[in-house]
């Protein structure tokens, strides 16, 4: 099987856009695949649905190893949680999905690797990209546009294959004012990112993602013993917050976020002393930090 509508070296749309050229899959294979290394392939496509619906059904087919990347150049059909609509702009952004076999670590703790994943995103942008980013429990990116906190990407995990997880990322890159798909979007430029090189910033995510991502296998899963519970914790700009919590069955809880527990749920204290974590859910920020 094979992606919808695999990029063409000889195709002159590659270049419609000069301030936003193609990636160069050649330089990131180099720079991403090596022998020991987690990334055990990456492809890219000019345009496809969605990264992780096609890496899911490769994983069901039993076409792909652990550490595979797949990255487009533009979604048609990009999902967020809740199956929301992801879109942007071809090449504006980062899109793609990776495709995990965490078999030794408990499937209980495997809820971790969507929280993990933001920990992954926002080191490597910091660093290729020099922004400040915070995570909205459990699976935004937040930048800061002209004082105000914009979300420039999102993480969507899924079970694949029986025995692994794809997980997907999205961050707009280079998309301008006038381009936002909502009034509360944001992007790494309009946050005054000092590279837009979309080339750099994948590598410096793959590169965090594989870090953190042996770091907690090597650790069984134990979010606090390998530190991510506590990183994931002093980036998450929920905590301290004043949230409602919209929760399956259409209720909702309201308190203050404090703390992230054990199995990566968002603990909220409410107003008659009860605290009560959520495991999934939709987190409105009621209150600034």
């Amino acid at each position: 099987m094979t992606p919808r509508d695999a990029s063409d070296e000889n195709d002159g749309s590659r270049w419609s856009d000069l301030e936003r050229p193609p990636l160069n899959v050649t330089s990131l294979r180099r720079g991403l695949v090596r022998e020991g290394g987690l990334w055990s392939g990456v492809e890219v496509v000019r345009r496809t649905g969605s990264t992780n619906g096609d890496l899911v059904a490769l994983a069901a087919a039993g076409k792909a190893a652990e550490g595979a990347v797949l990255v487009a150049e533009e979604q048609t059909a990009g999902r967020g949680r809740l199956d929301r609509q992801w879109t942007a702009p071809a090449r504006s952004g980062l899109f793609f999905s990776v495709f995990l076999r965490p078999a030794e670590v408990p499937v209980d703790r495997w809820g971790w690797l969507p929280l993990l994943t933001g920990v992954a995103v926002a080191t490597g942008l910091s660093r290729a990209a020099g922004v400040d980013t915070a995570l909205k429990w459990p699976n935004d990116l937040l930048v800061t546009v002209g004082g105000e906190e914009r979300k420039a990407g999102g993480i969507l995990a899924e079970r694949a294959g029986g025995d692994g997880v794809v997980i997907g990322v999205g961050v707009n890159v280079t998309l301008r004012a006038d381009e936002l798909p909502v009034p509360g979007a944001g992007s790494l430029a309009l946050a005054g990112a000092v590279s837009t090189d979309r080339d750099p910033l994948l590598r410096a995510v793959l590169r965090a993602l594989e870090e953190w991502y042996g770091r907690w296998r090597s650790a069984d899963g134990d979010a606090a013993g390998c530190g991510l519970q506590e990183t994931y914790a002093a980036g998450c700009a929920t905590l301290g917050r004043l949230v409602r919590a919209e929760l399956p069955g259409e209720r909702a809880v309201v308190g203050e976020a404090v703390a992230v527990d054990g199995d990566g749920r968002l603990v909220l204290a409410t107003e008659d002393g009860v605290r009560e974590p959520v495991g999934a859910g939709d987190i409105v920020h009621l209150r600034p930090a």
